[in-house]
């Protein structure tokens, strides 16, 4: 746009239209200055952050959330998650960083954001950097290449503010060892555990039930449901429109004809001895060696597969060495100037990589090769009529949406378009039970949407919608009667594992009185358990992965052999006694400590440039927006 108004600058053109952008600012202004203020969501030391950029960062943070929980997403969810919350200070964090970088006076230059973007493996084909690519991926992700650069350079000049300030970082041996005892040592325990479910027979009075309801009413609260009618664009209605010629079909052959060329591939499988890259002379003779006699094994016709079972040392080992069919990009480059240099059925000699030595079988050679146009046209012809279809389906949407902003209602556009207006039977967040694809994407466009308002086009997948709510059902308490069943199977659960706990919280109290773990577990009808060593994070032997086990675990002495009280964990609560503990040993400490030390530094890093992230905040003048603080 800026290139073409640049080329017919001083034409009559441009003077009409520039004359037509006057007349707007003098009747109407670039916006009031209402509008303007409602476009800002918060000023962080005079720098604006827009709606726009908090829509689109809170939209984001939604998306994930989505495809994390799928239908499981509930108002209750969004709300603990504190979605506004979390944009607004991402934006503040990032507004707080560019200044930062800006008064250093840090830069990103063409070059470097030029470099970068031509590095990333998405925008490549064949390993180098695909214009072609590069613009349809944008366009997928509805980006322009000036915005997507944008947020690039600022997301390189915050990488490059993060290295200014964490690049003295240092970590020394004596952290990394204390680093290593602590996550090393072990513990082994003597328990008990009281399961819940041995408490039987337990049945609620009348008052019991209605005071454990009253007392709990939130947690039997329904979720809030909506109904909603919708007329849909469906792509394949619109398949009768589509008329394609043979030279239409042939133009996009040959204008794509990348996407209907193969490269050469290879199958292959291999036996792997791994080998760091600086290993010594005698270690590179001594597997060079080995492979060898591996190699002679597999010339003498014993089988390959089961060669590489019994001695590759490489993660395919169990598949018997198969990789699969691959590109040569895909693989190092030594290795895939031999694979690719070989004919199937043929074993190479050693090869070395910097992951150690190899042995290839390759098991078929795909040449490469270019689908001629008539195996390709069908194909095509598919791919072209799904996108007219879809184009086709997005005009007839595009047209209703205007009439709905006319005011017309859905039955009229329904009758203008010959379609049929769809109602849902009331739904929650989890979506429609029928008629809908996209179930939780459709639930979340019409939650958001005021009642009786039509939505924008909506796009889920399966094709265009214009929607509209007609009833919202608040979420409500529900009366006893209703849910009498569940509330009482609550009240024996909750009243079971009252009982668990206080039976292990008096079995503690005797063993701190001095009674035997083993007459404790006797008197109280358990049977005495104990464990192996375990570190930290382990799986806790004969119990499994109970964290809070662990940590009381390792607070445990020869001084203090017992905890305050029991824990409670997926079987039931747990009485442990303290029973051992070993220190690692020193020579572990020397293999993982280059290891050790790079990981810290990392911790080290992340909570030195958070710090001084927060002390920045701390000292920074913001100002939120009253529609956008926190209630």
């Amino acid at each position: 746009m800026l290139s073409l108004m640049r080329k017919h600058a001083g034409t009559w053109i441009i003077k009409v239209i520039l004359g037509a952008i006057v007349v707007v600012f003098v009747f109407w202004g670039v916006g009031s200055w209402t509008s303007q203020r409602l476009s800002r969501v918060a000023n962080v030391n005079g720098d604006w952050i827009t709606t726009d950029e908090y829509r689109a960062t809170y939209n984001t943070l939604l998306d994930q959330v989505r495809q994390s929980f799928g239908n499981n997403v509930t108002d209750e969810l969004l709300q603990s998650l504190q979605l506004r919350k979390r944009a607004l200070d991402q934006l503040v964090d990032k507004v707080l960083m560019l200044q930062a970088a800006e008064k250093i006076n840090l830069r990103v230059s063409d070059e470097e954001l030029a470099r970068w973007i031509r590095n990333i493996p998405s925008f490549q084909t064949a390993g180098v950097f695909d214009s072609r690519r590069y613009q349809d991926l944008l366009n997928r992700m509805k980006l322009t290449p000036e915005a997507f650069e944008i947020i690039q350079r600022d997301s390189l000049l915050i990488e490059k503010l993060r290295a200014f300030i964490t690049g003295s970082i240092k970590v020394s041996d004596y952290e990394a060892l204390e680093w290593y005892d602590w996550n090393n040592s072990t513990v082994s325990l003597d328990y008990a555990v009281i399961e819940a479910k041995r408490y039987t027979d337990l049945a609620p009075t009348d008052e019991d039930l209605k005071t454990y309801f009253d007392e709990h009413k939130e947690s039997y609260k329904t979720e809030p449901q909506i109904k909603v009618r919708y007329l849909a664009f469906k792509p394949e209605a619109y398949l009768s429109k589509v008329t394609l010629s043979e030279d239409e079909i042939r133009d996009y052959y040959e204008t794509n004809l990348e996407d209907f060329t193969s490269p050469k591939t290879v199958e292959a499988r291999h036996i792997l001895l791994k080998l760091s890259q600086d290993a010594s002379a005698e270690d590179v003779a001594v597997a060079k060696e080995k492979i060898e006699n591996i190699l002679k094994m597999a010339k003498e016709d014993q089988d390959f597969a089961e060669l590489a079972k019994q001695y590759s040392e490489g993660p395919t080992k169990d598949k018997g060495g198969y990789l699969g069919t691959f590109r040569k990009e895909s693989m190092v480059k030594p290795f895939a100037d031999k694979a690719f240099s070989m004919k199937a059925g043929e074993i190479s000699e050693p090869v070395r990589t910097r992951f150690g030595w190899h042995l290839i079988k390759v098991e078929k050679v795909n040449p490469a090769g270019t689908k001629s146009f008539g195996d390709a046209k069908a194909e095509i012809q598919k791919k072209l009529q799904d996108e007219y279809s879809r184009a086709f389906a997005y005009e007839d949407a595009e047209a209703a949406y205007d009439l709905s902003y006319e005011g017309d209602s859905l039955e009229t556009i329904a009758k203008q378009h010959n379609l049929k207006v769809v109602e849902t039977d009331s739904f929650t967040r989890k979506g429609p039970d029928k008629g809908i694809k996209n179930r939780a994407q459709f639930a979340s466009a019409a939650f958001d949407l005021p009642e009786n308002e039509i939505s924008d086009i909506q796009d889920f997948g399966d094709g265009y919608y214009l929607m509209q709510i007609t009833d919202k059902i608040p979420s409500t308490i529900p009366e006893l009667d209703t849910v009498k069943e569940k509330a009482k199977n609550d009240w024996i659960k909750a009243e079971q594992n009252e009982m668990a706990r206080a039976d292990a919280n008096n079995m503690l109290t005797e063993l701190k009185n001095g009674l035997a773990f083993e007459e404790a577990c006797e008197k109280f009808g358990l049977t005495p358990k104990h464990t192996d060593y375990f570190k930290r994070t382990d799986s806790i032997p004969n119990i499994g992965f109970e964290p809070e086990i662990s940590r009381v675990a390792f607070t445990l002495s020869e001084a203090e052999k017992l905890p305050a009280e029991a824990i409670k964990g997926q079987k039931g609560y747990f009485v442990i006694r303290f029973k051992g503990r070993q220190a690692p040993t020193a020579d572990g400490f020397d293999k993982e400590k280059v290891e050790i030390k790079q990981r810290l530094l990392q911790q080290k890093k992340f909570r030195t440039f958070d710090a001084w992230l927060l002390d920045t905040r701390n000292k920074a003048r913001i100002s939120i927006a009253e529609e956008f603080q926190e209630s």
